[in-house]
């Protein structure tokens, strides 16, 4: 053949097929942009040298390898779209005389083209915007930014490798496709497929069945631990039942609305029933994708947008002062030394402590069942016991009262109880491992919890006692087969020094408070153990706000992405069965249709299979709720009122932009029904 011909008929295939392609290039391109923006921040130099950077360049070698999975998924999605479109063109070139080879080399063309306007255009605009996500990035560590322009050529490298084999991979699937083909086949291939399918009533039930043991699954765990276990086995499951639903359910759906007939038989929904029904086996698929997106976007722009907002109510729950000492085993003697020295090293620095807590604690973690503690290691061994898996926090009731300045009193066998975050103790009484048992006065509405208690998945528990020294001696003598009772002391207090005075000060007291500790260490018996840790907020906050804007900066960038994906499936999911159902209004309009009915036709059948994935993905967002609560305690957060307004403004937000989608796309699909572009209406 000519030479030249090959490349001709691939792009002049692109050209005049541009509804299909444009969308699927500017896709293409801003998925490549995406990977360039990740791989690039999560390989910067520039964040290496700030505190916390690691910590989020972590986030985002994970978020590149989600970008890689995605983008493999989704290009091979979108490119069957665009190969069903052309097979009848194909099938002509192999009826004029054209070999498969001959196809083969213009589908060449056309990917080459295609990946060479995604890759070359989505690089262009990464590198423009590299420097804007690196701002971003900044802003978000709270650090100074630089304006230095730099190009990080491995993140180049990585991103054209990936593309360029995803492409490679889209090509070979579609010579695959056109090589089982004969040519009548790629002719008719628009309308294969058109036989009405029956309703599988069993596959409707099998997914309602499946997709109401994952919302009882989402509403009834009651503990951060099994949620982190079941949030994943949810998932699969809400994927498998979407799935199922939308393409068995669905066309039982609709034949329950051929059943109506006070419904089916009117002009508009005679038609858009009849259309949905013939369709709904194999585009079911697509709405499902679509919603599965959908609800993606949702649960993970709400869940990191509150986490980053409620950032700072997680810093005061981690740390609740400014520094915060806990001791392990230090006799109580050294407890007051340790006290005047801390006086002593803040003094130094011209300040004096504020809002103390100072109390000690016996610690330990148990299994309770009817008020009846048993020891454990912390971790229950199978998910139905983890919601009655405890951390323990014995404290003196003297020690209370100096911390919260009040003078409460206690008579032998009586205790007070505070639980923190959302845990209940319903018991009137409590007995520990030692079989000393307490009965329940008074249920505090507050104390000064340690950060321990906001790290631990459990729920946790402190016990105000009487007899502190007496439990003590008790619980710490007991043959605990390995699990740990420790006496512990916390101490914490407020200054009102700068950030950097703060770090300066924390370095200052770490060392001489080893240096005590190491002296105590000579002194003391064999098997005696001592240990401390010192914590300062400032010192904390880069590292803490890393992780949290880390999750962020990824949630927003991996929601773009997938609002791309969504995005570009409802627009050939329109553009696709506009071609289909265009004969069909055509022979509507011949016998006697008016343009208004084919009009309320359309709308009724759009508005019908369109804003289905939306109520479902609310439907999804809504049961995944109580679960969301759960994992956010993982990380300290407990104001689900912040997790409420979130979560419904974003789902308000993704509405109005999905209302948007739906005008854009829905008239693209009525020019292709009406025959507008040909004059026909």
């Amino acid at each position: 053949m000519k030479r030249g011909l090959y490349r001709k008929l691939a792009f002049t295939g692109i050209r005049n097929n541009k509804k299909l392609y444009v969308p699927y290039i500017l896709t293409g391109m801003g998925m490549v942009m995406m990977a360039y923006i990740i791989s690039f921040l999560s390989s910067s130099p520039t964040f290496r040298t700030m505190r916390g950077g690691t910590t989020m360049q972590s986030f985002l070698e994970f978020g590149f390898g989600v970008m890689c999975v995605f983008s493999v998924i989704f290009l091979f999605y979108t490119n069957s779209f665009l190969i069903r479109r052309r097979k009848k063109e194909f099938g002509l070139y192999n009826i004029l005389g054209m070999s498969k080879r001959n196809i083969a080399r213009v589908l060449l063309w056309e990917t080459f083209f295609i990946a060479l306007m995604a890759i070359a255009g989505g690089l262009f605009f990464g590198l423009l915007l590299s420097k804007f996500a690196e701002l971003g990035m900044v802003k978000i560590l709270q650090e100074t930014a630089t304006f230095t322009f730099s190009v990080e050529f491995s993140s180049i490298q990585n991103t054209v490798l990936l593309f360029v084999l995803i492409y490679a991979l889209t090509y070979l699937r579609a010579l695959w496709q056109v090589r089982l083909s004969n040519p009548i086949a790629l002719l008719h291939s628009e309308n294969m497929g058109e036989k009405p399918p029956k309703a599988n009533w069993l596959m409707a039930v099998l997914g309602a069945g499946i997709l109401g043991v994952a919302y009882y699954i989402a509403m009834t765990v009651e503990d951060p631990l099994a949620a982190l276990v079941w949030f994943f086995f949810a998932v699969v499951m809400v994927i498998v039942a979407t799935y199922l639903l939308f393409m068995a359910g669905s066309v039982a759906f609709c034949r329950l609305l051929q059943k109506n007939k006070r419904y089916y038989y009117k002009t508009n929904h005679f038609v858009s029933v009849s259309s949905m029904v013939f369709r709904m086996k194999r585009n079911g698929a697509g709405l499902a994708s679509i919603c599965i997106l959908c609800t993606m976007v949702l649960v993970m722009l709400s869940f990191t947008v509150c986490l980053y907002v409620g950032a700072e109510d997680s810093m005061n729950q981690r740390y609740p002062r400014a520094f915060n000492l806990t001791t392990s085993s230090l006799p109580q003697e050294e407890q007051e030394a340790w006290r005047e020295t801390i006086r002593q090293t803040v003094a130094g620095h011209g300040e004096e402590e504020q809002n103390v807590m100072d109390y000690r604690a016996l610690t330990f973690s148990v299994y309770l069942d009817q008020g009846q503690m048993q020891l454990q290691s912390g971790y229950a061994a199978d998910l139905a016991s983890v919601k009655n898996m405890w951390q323990v926090f014995v404290v003196p009731l003297e020690d209370y009262n100096r911390t919260m300045g009040t003078n409460e009193t206690l008579n032998p066998g009586q205790a007070m109880i505070y639980t923190p975050r959302s845990s209940s103790y319903a018991d009137a009484s409590v007995t520990l491992p030692d079989g000393t048992t307490y009965t329940i006065t008074r249920k505090l509405d507050d104390f000064a919890p340690n950060g321990l208690s906001s790290m631990d998945v459990v729920a946790s528990m402190y016990l105000i006692v009487p007899d502190y020294d007496v439990v003590a001696e008790s619980m710490l003598g007991l043959d605990t087969n390995g699990y740990q009772v420790m006496s512990r002391w916390f101490y914490g207090f407020d200054l009102s020094l700068s950030k950097q005075e703060q770090i300066d000060l924390q370095d200052t007291l770490y060392q001489t408070l080893y240096d005590k500790l190491v002296t105590l260490g000579a002194t003391a018996g064999e098997g005696e153990e001592f240990s401390f840790s010192l914590e300062n907020a400032e010192a904390e906050r880069d590292g803490f706000y890393a992780m949290y804007g880390g999750l962020f900066f990824l949630g927003i960038l991996l929601g773009v992405v997938f609002l791309f994906a969504a995005v570009l499936i409802i627009y050939y999911k329109q553009v696709s069965e506009g071609y289909e159902d265009r004969s069909r209004f055509s022979i509507m309009q011949k016998v006697g249709m008016t343009k208004r009915e084919i009009r309320k036709s359309i709308n009724s059948q759009i508005l019908t299979v369109f804003f289905l994935p939306l109520l479902l993905a609310g439907c999804h967002l809504l049961f995944a709720f109580p679960m969301m609560k759960q994992l956010l305690l993982v990380f300290g957060l407990t104001n689900y009122s912040l997790l409420l307004l979130v979560t419904g403004c974003c789902y308000l937000i993704f509405a109005l932009f999905y209302v948007l989608v739906y005008r854009a796309t829905s008239r693209a699909y009525f020019v292709i029904v009406s025959d507008e572009e040909n004059g026909n209406l």
